[in-house]
């Protein structure tokens, strides 16, 4: 029950930014330290659905009307550009940027979904960075909690 809590967690905090994860992680553990692999598999696979809701907005941004004016103002679209012009033809900087940002949250992993999605990053590489990215984040939440524990 408790993995399933997690997931489910995981998901409304990959959605609503607001919802702190490696708090509920943390808390997690605490009660079931035992299940260390689970937490953090439940809550990198939540995380990483809710994310592709963000990615998967992002390919579809410039439907919205709002969206699409705003992203016709010169200042936008060479910001826009500028990222586009970064991320073609440099898989490996792309890569890595996913990856550091699912890692440690800079720059936000929300925020990188969605660029992700605007840029029309292949969806493999969104999937595969963010999975290692997100667990190694969550690992780490998870084995230094159990750490402390263990401490005290």
């Amino acid at each position: 029950m408790l993995l399933w809590s997690v997931l489910g967690a995981s998901i409304g905090s990959a959605l609503l930014p607001l919802i702190n994860i490696e708090a509920i992680l943390a808390v997690s553990v605490s009660q079931a330290p035992g299940h260390m692999w689970g937490l953090v598999i439940a809550a990198t696979v939540g995380q990483m659905l809710g994310k592709i809701i963000w990615y998967w907005g992002g390919m579809h941004l410039d439907r919205a009307p709002w969206v699409n004016r705003q992203l016709q103002k010169p200042k936008a679209k060479a910001s826009l550009d500028k990222w586009h012009e970064r991320a073609e033809g440099r898989p490996w900087f792309t890569a890595g940027l996913l990856f550091v940002s699912a890692a440690i949250g800079f720059p936000p992993y929300a925020v990188t979904a969605v660029l992700a999605g605007t840029l029309r990053v292949p969806f493999g590489i969104f999937l595969v960075t963010g999975l290692l990215g997100r667990g190694l984040r969550f690992w780490a939440v998870v084995s230094g909690t159990s750490s402390l524990i263990h401490l005290f």
